[in-house]
């Protein structure tokens, strides 16, 4: 295998989010991050507590959502949230910018929402990932193409504190031709385009999509350092496989890793 087990199981935020997940599924979830020794748990802010409970020891550190999914509380609120969930023991915080003002051309605005965050979670020693939400940027906005409108908010997350630039939230859902709602999540031209446009300061997150092994390979390969994920047990229960097969000589079936142009 090119990457030891450590270096992917290192880039995954186990993602505990989905809106109907029981406080059994909740814990069950923790103890799946700390069994396959991911880089954290990603969870509701009310669960933080317990999650920090259940991790204590392991490894495994506890990040909480902000905003989410959609950024759209207010600055305070965004704030508070923030601080309470690190009293609670968080030590990453995903945020979601404020997609509406950021399209509105509103950048003193964005930037404030991010520093704010991000000045209230330094305070506590915990770091934070903005998320982007591209499935919504794909038009542009504010007089800018969807690139430019990417660039700019990774200039604006990288001055205001940001440790991480992300893709999506996984709950981008935008409604198709037919009716329908989906999303692509994190794509390579995304990645390839947020890791150009932020210094070495700023790391950068996948997002969405991203549901097995060959994906988290090719996130790793294009630059990025976490990648948030609800498949994990997928993923690493694949690497041993495939290291099994490496170990034994038999054909592994490993795939080029590599991946179109939409989402994973």
């Amino acid at each position: 295998m090119k990457y030891s087990y450590e270096e992917l199981a290192k880039m995954i935020d186990h993602s505990l989010l989905h809106p109907t997940m029981t406080d059994q599924e909740l814990d069950d979830g923790c103890r799946i991050a700390a069994r396959y020794g991911v880089a954290s748990v990603c969870i509701k802010p009310y669960y933080v507590s317990r999650a920090v409970e259940l991790l204590r020891g392991t490894g495994v550190l506890v990040g909480a959502v902000i905003g989410f999914p959609h950024g759209n509380s207010s600055t305070e609120s965004k704030r508070y949230e923030t601080e309470l969930a690190c009293r609670d023991g968080a030590v990453e915080i995903d945020m979601v910018v404020n997609v509406g003002k950021a399209l509105s051309g509103d950048w003193a605005y964005v930037e404030r929402d991010v520093r704010v965050v991000c000045d209230e979670a330094h305070r506590h020693g915990a770091k934070v990932k903005v998320i982007f939400e591209n499935d919504y940027l794909a038009k542009g906005g504010a007089g800018l193409s969807s690139d430019d409108f990417k660039r700019k908010l990774c200039q604006i997350c990288e001055v205001a504190g940001a440790g991480w630039v992300k893709t999506s939230s996984g709950y981008g859902f935008v409604k198709q031709p037919d009716g329908s709602y989906n999303y692509q999540g994190a794509t390579e031209h995304d990645l390839v385009l947020m890791k150009a446009s932020v210094s070495e300061k700023v790391q950068v997150k996948a997002a969405g999509g991203v549901r097995d092994l060959d994906g988290l390979i090719r996130v790793r390969e294009l630059g990025a350092t976490r990648c948030g994920a609800s498949a994990t047990v997928a993923m690493l229960d694949e690497y041993r496989r495939r290291e099994g097969s490496e170990s034994s000589g038999r054909p592994s079936g490993e795939s080029s890793g590599r991946l179109g142009a939409g989402g994973y």
